[in-house]
Order: C-alpha cells, then structure tokens, then sequence
C-alpha cells in the first residue's frame, strides 16, 4: 500500500500524516507513505483543497485533517 499525503507542508498536512502513521500503528499495517509538495504533482490528482489522502493512486480525502478513526476505516476497505 502506498499512501501519499498531498500538501505544502502546513501544520494540517503534518496532522494528517500523525494521524495515518497512528492509524496503521493501530491496524499493525505496513505502508509507504509519500509527501506530495510539489503543486503541479497535487493539481494533477485533481486536488484543489489541501490537505489530502492518496491511497493506491486514489484520492480519499481532500481538503481536512482526519481522524485516526477515520483513516482506520479507508485503510481497512483499501
């Protein structure tokens, strides 16, 4: 699983990343996770609001910070 969290690299994006990182602990999964800061690598995911959520190639989430819950229940149906 690859996981990328799309973002500039704001107080928002590092939670997100905490967030997952804590998520997987929790669920004992193993995944890279990536950060996007590059805008035209963002821009074409389509992603106009940051912070987002990729996973495998798909976008999840964009434009909140989620919960360790809330990432449990993308990572568990990825």
């Amino acid at each position: 699983m690859i996981i990328k969290i799309l973002g500039s690299g704001c107080p928002n994006c590092k939670r997100l990343e905490a967030n997952t990182k804590k998520a997987l602990k929790e669920l004992s999964l193993d995944a890279e996770i990536e950060k996007v800061v590059d805008i035209q690598e963002i821009m074409a995911y389509g992603v106009m609001s940051t912070p987002a959520l990729v996973i495998d190639e798909q976008v999840k989430s964009t434009g909140k910070v989620l919960s360790a819950k809330e990432l449990k229940q993308y990572l568990i149906t990825s």
